[in-house]
């Protein structure tokens, strides 16, 4: 089954993705979910599933060979993903997080010679921005790329990066100016082949631990020149606008894990007897499923409309809102998501705060959405900045 040429803002193919995308979680992806999170494997099975319906990399524009979805589509399909396993979710999310930069400022051919192979299903593309010691300080990175001939010598250490190792392509941010800050940072494309790139070990971590995190360690990488993302010193402003629209995909991770998490919790409560009736005759359960189903409300429709901004944005028309709305709808998700996971631990009880229910594997992987990508402290202070221009 392939989307191409589907999803162009059409509002009744929304509700078919959803349908098909749902169906495809719940056959093949969920099952795996938990296998995924005990072994901390990366769910292989689970990526070719998805390659197989081209739900691996939507995003990717029809002219070098995706499906052509616009943003909602995508935000729908890591949603989808997401309620079933949220280190899944992380294989179209970081697909679009790494080519992102292309799409914004590559040239065709840069363009041309990367994304048909991700759009093909045989690469996948992560992001190298934040290093050991510049996190939220990302303009303060210490990776360089040195001019040499018709190459750049590339010597540094990335850290947190998602997919490190299982993806071919790596798009990295490094300092070519020293002297010009966060204006001295350019970004490559470097391939997981290129000679002195090799991976630490994977982070051991609380949640999606079905998607590996590792450093990616540069060692007299020679990039030629022509892999450059931009023009040289454009490399931080392109970050930037990056996560202006990437934001927006673990919004939709959020609000996936947080329907996962709902959708269980109320299965339970009508199944679950106490005092000689389901506990959800109890009114103070109702009221905690209404507040968690109210905020899982609230912030979706904040981040279908943050998508939208950023579909209007990357078809070329400028959006002065979407910074804000989109770090208001990652950090709005996030923190719905944690609260909701929370709340159906506690409505399942003992059983719970066990392996053998899903709920507590969705909290645990529900932390990392306020924190990746610019935590929900810095989601604040851009949101600051935005409204004291």
């Amino acid at each position: 089954m392939s989307l191409a040429g589907h999803l162009h803002d059409s509002a009744e193919e929304y509700p078919m993705l959803r349908e098909a995308i749902r169906a495809l979680a719940e056959e093949k992806i969920a099952p795996q979910a938990a296998a995924a999170d005990e072994n901390e494997e990366f769910p292989w099975e689970v990526y070719k599933a998805l390659v197989a319906a081209d739900f691996h990399a939507v995003h990717i524009p029809e002219q070098f060979g995706g499906a052509g979805a616009d943003a909602l589509a995508t935000v729908i399909v890591i949603e989808e993903v997401a309620r079933a396993c949220a280190s899944s979710s992380l294989i179209p999310a970081v697909n679009k997080l790494g080519t992102v930069p292309l799409l914004l400022s590559a040239s065709q051919e840069l363009n041309a010679r990367y994304l048909p192979a991700v759009a093909r299903g045989e690469a996948m593309f992560s992001y190298a921005l934040s290093e050991p010691e510049a996190g939220s300080d990302a303009a303060s990175m210490k990776t360089r790329a040195v001019r040499d001939g018709d190459d750049y010598v590339l010597n540094g250490t990335k850290m947190w990066i998602t997919n490190a190792g299982v993806s071919e392509y790596y798009t990295v941010m490094a300092v070519t100016d020293p002297s010009a800050g966060a204006r001295g940072i350019s970004a490559f494309v470097v391939e997981k082949s290129d000679e002195g790139v090799s991976f630490g070990p994977k982070e051991k971590k609380l949640g999606i631990k079905g998607s590996p995190t590792r450093q990616v360690i540069l060692q007299d990488v020679r990039v030629p020149a022509w892999r450059m993302i931009g023009a040289p010193g454009t490399g931080f402003k392109t970050a930037l606008a990056t996560l202006d629209h990437t934001r927006v995909t673990i919004a939709a991770q959020a609000l996936g894990i947080a329907q996962g998490a709902l959708d269980y919790a109320i299965g339970y409560v009508k199944e679950r007897r106490q005092f000689g009736r389901p506990i959800a005759d109890f009114q103070g359960l109702q009221f905690m499923i209404a507040d968690m189903a109210m905020k899982l409300e609230a912030a979706r429709q904040l981040t279908y409309t943050a998508a939208s901004m950023s579909e209007t944005a990357m078809r070329g028309t400028p959006v002065k809102e979407l910074t804000f709305f989109s770090s208001a709808a990652k950090c709005a998700a996030s923190d719905a998501a944690m609260e909701i996971t929370t709340d159906a631990v506690q409505l399942l009880g003992g059983y719970g705060y066990t392996r053998d229910y899903p709920v507590e594997r969705m909290m645990r992987d529900a932390k990392i959405t306020q924190i990746y990508e610019g935590t929900n402290q810095i989601q604040r202070l851009v949101m600051a900045r935005q409204l004291l221009k």
